[in-house]
């Protein structure tokens, strides 16, 4: 009979055990990456987006790092441009058995046994002139020297770069190259780069006159690879043409032992071998060692890679704000799909997880994209920013290590995004994500304190770090590399990014303060502050972005434009602002006599009149007399006028505030000559016809009126040697030792505002022959019209020196003022609304993109477009308006803590130079467009559907 029987239950439980399938340690994370894999494909407009904001500055990064790198030089490179094909060449940089030495592998690290770095001026040495004594036998040395020469042009005269010797000589490839035509065959032949034949208007067969009238026959064209492709360059066939010569070896072995002997002849020596393999190299100082070529690279890496991290750190806070906002809205779009998978078993760091690789997944694709975009980018700008010149870019270098860290920060900058919706997914409820439910958003206590705390540390760190800066700056007491020097400054910065981190901190709870003000306006304000407090996650890291543009936008204006008006109230004008300037000085150390002054600015006059000058001004000075080496090279009968300050401006001899550099003008070459009708053209300043008669009968025309004494002034005279030696009143400070006035006179004064000239005070042609002042002029000063070719530096730059004699030279440039702040304040705004209006339209766009149920739940209710539209303009206004604020609160704190710095100092920084208008209008208008712009894009048409629970 057979029966049944039950197993045990112990038995059965065993067997359980014994089927069940092992844990697998990588098992949940290999279903995790799938999960993040599939829901990144899922979601690909949110996954578009993300990448978007990763790839956008990794590109930038790397195209930065790329185009910089580029202008590194590999010791391959630099041995190319400066040697071509060459071995080495020596070139006498002192005299012999002096103890020279030289770094091995670069020859202008040099010195001898007494001096570092060339001669103490104190005498020069005697160069050798021929390195074959200390080189083996029957060693071939090709000449070449370089200087510098004037050629005639189209437009005048122009400074050309020299070099003389057979550059055509194949072995100089990579230096040198024959563009077109020949090589030279004789003293009266030269090869020219294309610039030059384009400015001289010459041909090749044609004639180049240098300035001094030596003419030479063109016989080609030429590249220096050193030279861009505007530079005059010119190639000589005499190698002695100029001193010294460099003599160059096709074939020659240098080694450390070479070297020495080289160096010990007084030769300075470039070898291929050296550079490429130096040796070791003994320091010749015990306090001071040479950085290798190795190290010198390495630390220009470092140096990038720190401006590289710098930048990036910046730029990645902007995207994990925003990147973190999308996420935030996806992970709510998850929601859903992520309860299924925690109903079967996933734990909330699964989950978690799961978002975690959604953002490294993103980041690794944004990063490999922003690579290749950025790489591809510099490739496409590197011809076009490249001047012809092989020292601008060596070559293109990829830093290919530097590119992987960059792609690592990628991954990073995406987790990052990713974190804080990772964390939320975490702590979510399965059974009410499954059922699509959504509680009402509750704000706690806790963040709101810290973040009121760290706002209060904040501003008040900025303060005093300010003041404690101020008192730093004047102590004596205090080393120079003391940390209580740099300290105050980091806090100074330091403090502002507190305050904009509490604001960060307790975002959502201002955001809920601001709910309950708005929601007396309307049913739209009280609508989208609502839901910008329940989509917190969202809303705050996008009104965090804009915020931090803004401060940066705020704190570079109003620093910029503090120390820009500083700078401008410093300006030493030389004539008024417009008009072109020309001086005349000697060509030597000699004095410039009256004769050949005149001459000189005979010459400018015409070559003004005939460029069409509407106003011309000459000013006569005194001799200058500090060109001479000593005193006793100054004519003994000739003198020097100045006036003379009262007592009352001067300073106690013990006192000094740098206000002697606040003066206009010179306070000791202070009495110019001029010409009653030339003082409207070289001052600005127009008189009345009783001023004019007085300044005719020996007035002084004053623009200082700290030598003023009861309408009069002082003037004095003392020889010029006494000038030389600084034996005259100094005008600045009292108890000057002075030497034996000449003579002293009082004369009436006449007083003029012209705070924008170089003018001190100026004296009518007979009062200055009555006082018996040897005037010469000096300076002419012309008008022209405007968009007069004359106005343009690159024009003066070309007549510069086209003057020139061998007894004087002629200088010109045009006074144009301080530089505006205009050249980098608007490309400066620019840059922040074009970041804040990006900012603003990502949150803006996810927000519209989250909202489309409540949309819909409007409609069915029976809400209008217009309504939905007015949500949208409210939406704009707290987003931006949030953000705008935040920044601007934080970002004007940096320049009041660096004015309370400057405090202590003669010429503070000054908070009336803030354009507060325009930041004003920096945080008003933005907001307002931004919203404005939200308001007249429609929302998309609702579709009604089914609606989540609000549980």
């Amino acid at each position: 009979m057979t029966t049944l029987r039950d197993r045990s239950r112990a038995d059965a439980g065993a067997r359980r055990r014994a089927e069940r399938p092992k844990p697998s340690r990588t098992a949940r994370m290999r279903v995790s990456a799938r999960i993040a894999r599939r829901q990144v494909r899922r979601a690909w407009v949110s996954s578009l987006l993300i990448m978007s904001l990763i790839a956008l500055p990794i590109a930038g990064m790397a195209g930065v790092a790329v185009v910089v790198s580029s202008t590194f030089a590999t010791p391959a490179e630099r041995v190319t441009v400066e040697l071509g094909r060459m071995s080495a060449w020596v070139e006498p940089l002192w005299s012999a058995e002096s103890g020279f030495w030289q770094k091995p592998d670069d020859p202008y690290e040099f010195g001898n046994s007494s001096q570092w770095g060339g001669s103490d001026g104190s005498s020069e040495p005697e160069l050798s002139a021929d390195p074959r004594a200390a080189l083996p036998p029957g060693t071939e040395i090709v000449p070449v020297s370089s200087g510098d020469e004037r050629i005639e042009t189209v437009a005048g005269t122009a400074p050309a770069r020299a070099v003389a010797g057979d550059v055509t000589d194949a072995r100089f490839q990579g230096a040198y190259a024959l563009i077109d035509g020949r090589a030279p065959s004789d003293d009266g032949e030269v090869l020219v780069t294309p610039a030059v034949l384009e400015r001289a208007g010459a041909t090749i067969g044609g004639t180049l006159t240098l300035a001094d009238g030596e003419r030479f026959t063109v016989t080609g064209t030429f590249d220096a690879s050193t030279a861009a492709d505007a530079d005059l360059v010119i190639a000589f066939f005499d190698a002695d043409r100029y001193s010294p010569i460099r003599s160059f070896l096709p074939q020659a072995d240098i080694d450390s032992e070479r070297l020495g002997a080289l160096n010990a002849a007084g030769f300075g020596v470039y070898a291929r071998q050296l550079v490429l393999n130096p040796p070791p190299f003994d320091q010749p100082y015990d306090d001071y060692t040479f950085p290798t070529s190795a190290e010198q690279d390495q630390q220009r890496q470092l140096a990038l890679a720190a401006g590289i991290g710098g930048g990036g750190i910046a730029a990645g806070y902007m995207v994990v704000m925003l990147a973190g906002a999308a996420f935030a809205v996806s992970a709510r779009r998850q929601q859903r799909a992520l309860a299924i998978a925690a109903s079967v078993g996933a734990e909330p760091r699964d989950l978690r997880r799961i978002v975690l690789l959604q953002g490294a997944v993103l980041g690794l694709i944004a990063g490999a994209v922003g690579l290749a975009a950025g790489v591809g980018l510099s490739a496409f700008l590197l011809p076009i920013l490249n001047n012809g010149s092989a020292t601008v870019f060596w070559g293109f270098h990829v830093p290919w290590l530097l590119l992987a860290g960059v792609l690592v920060f990628a991954v990073l900058v995406g987790s990052a995004s990713a974190w804080m919706p990772a964390r939320t997914v975490g702590k979510s409820d399965t059974i009410s994500a499954l059922r699509g439910a959504r509680r009402p958003m509750t704000v706690t206590a806790a963040r709101p304190l810290w973040g009121s705390l760290l706002i209060i540390v904040g501003v008040a760190l900025t303060v005093l770090s300010g003041i404690a800066a101020g008192a730093v700056a004047i102590s004596d007491t205090i080393p120079g590399d003391s940390p209580l020097r740099w300290i105050p400054t980091v806090g100074i910065v330091g403090g502002p990014i507190l305050a904009q981190v509490g604001i960060l901190v307790s975002g959502r709870w201002l955001l809920w303060l601001s709910s309950r003000l708005l929601s007396r306006i309307g049913l739209a304000a009280r609508l989208a502050s609502r839901d910008a407090v329940a989509n917190g996650a969202r809303t705050v890291p996008a009104f965090a972005a804009i915020g931090a543009t803004v401060f940066v936008g705020v704190f570079a204006v109003a620093m910029g434009m503090m120390t820009a008006e500083q700078s401008a109230r410093n300006y030493t004008y030389s004539a008024p602002a417009g008009t072109v300037v020309s001086d005349v000085s000697s060509m030597d150390a000699s004095v410039l006599t009256a004769g050949v002054a005149q001459d000189a600015v005979d010459d400018v006059q015409r070559l003004f009149s005939s460029s069409g000058a509407t106003g011309i001004g000459v000013v006569s000075a005194q001799p200058p007399v500090y060109f001479a080496e000593t005193s006793a090279d100054i004519p003994a009968d000739l003198d020097h006028a100045m006036l003379v300050a009262p007592a009352r401006s001067l300073l106690a001899p013990d006192e000094d505030d740098y206000r002697g550099i606040s003066y206009e003008g010179s306070p000791t070459d202070n009495l110019s000559v001029v010409v009653v009708d030339d003082l409207e053209t070289v001052m600005g300043v127009t008189l009345s016809p009783a001023q004019r008669a007085a300044y005719a009968e020996g007035a002084v025309i004053v623009a200082d009126d700290r030598y003023l004494t009861d309408g009069r002034v002082e003037v004095g005279s003392w020889s010029a040697r006494d000038a030389y030696d600084r034996m005259i009143p100094s005008n600045i400070w009292a108890g000057d030792e002075i030497g034996n006035r000449q003579w002293a006179r009082s004369a009436p004064a006449i007083p003029v505002t012209a705070p924008h000239q170089n003018i001190v005070a100026a004296i009518a042609p007979t009062t200055a022959r009555e006082w018996g002042i040897a005037a010469v002029p000096l300076r002419v000063i012309a008008e022209f019209p405007e968009g007069a070719e004359m106005n343009s530096q690159d024009h003066l730059n070309a007549l510069a020196g086209s003057l020139d004699t061998d007894e004087y030279q002629v200088s010109m440039w045009r006074e144009t003022g301080p530089d505006s702040p205009a050249v980098w304040l608007v490309p400066l705004l620019g840059a922040v609304a074009v970041l804040v209006l990006g900012a603003s339209a990502v949150a803006l766009g996810l927000a519209r993109f989250e909202r489309r149920p409540d949309d819909a739940t409007l409609a069915a209710v029976g809400g209008t477009p217009g309504l939905r539209r007015r949500i949208g303009l409210w939406q704009g206004l707290v987003i931006a308006g949030f953000g705008t604020f935040a920044g601007a609160a934080a970002g004007i704190l940096p320049p009041i803590g660096f004015w309370l710095q400057s405090q202590t100092s003669y010429q503070p920084l000054d908070l009336a130079d803030i354009p507060w208008w325009l930041l004003g209008a920096l945080a008003v208008a933005l907001p307002l467009g931004i919203a404005a712009v939200n308001w007249l894009v429609p929302p998309r048409e609702p579709e009604l559907t089914r609606r989540n629970v609000i549980a």
